[in-house]
């Protein structure tokens, strides 16, 4: 077995999705300080950003690291609110859907861009797209109820 069939399969198990939300967070963000933005640990995985978002309730500044999947032809990026199939939705779905404006940091560079959850017929062709990037995400819909929310980041103007 390859070694991509391998953290595949890794990462689609229960431990995996216990762990994972402790750890992963944590070494991203050293990884990502300590490299000027230019990468961390999960994009060993997947490709990632660290999107910083108005907290939905606070009303804070919120930095969270997250896989993505680019898509360069719209030059734009997917994120998905998987929570490595945790039955809740991660917090930073609820930031962006009560502010959509917010911050990426992409390859070391910082970009302002604005959410919108993808619905209907559009998250459809785009889960469809995840499906083939990362198969694990089936197994994280299968394993809980809620329907997993899905993001298009698209570049904005700076204001």
């Amino acid at each position: 077995m390859d070694k991509g069939k391998v953290i595949q399969k890794v990462s689609s198990t229960r431990a995996f999705a216990r762990v994972a939300p402790h750890v992963m967070p944590a070494l991203d963000h050293a990884v990502h300080r300590l490299s000027g933005g230019r990468t961390m640990i999960s994009n060993r995985l997947l490709p990632g950003v660290v999107l910083t978002s108005t907290g939905a309730r606070s009303g804070r500044p919120r930095r969270t690291p997250l896989a993505c999947m680019p898509e360069k032809e719209r030059g734009s990026w997917l994120l998905i609110g998987s929570n490595f199939g945790k039955a809740g939705h991660p917090g930073w779905t609820a930031n962006l859907r009560r502010h959509p404006d917010a911050r990426i940091s992409w390859r070391g560079t910082d970009i302002a861009v604005r959410a919108r959850q993808l619905e209907g017929a559009e998250r459809a062709e785009a889960w469809e797209e995840l499906l083939r990037f990362w198969p694990p995400y089936a197994v994280y819909q299968a394993r809980i109820e809620r329907r997993i929310r899905v993001f298009r980041l698209e570049r904005r103007a700076e204001t």
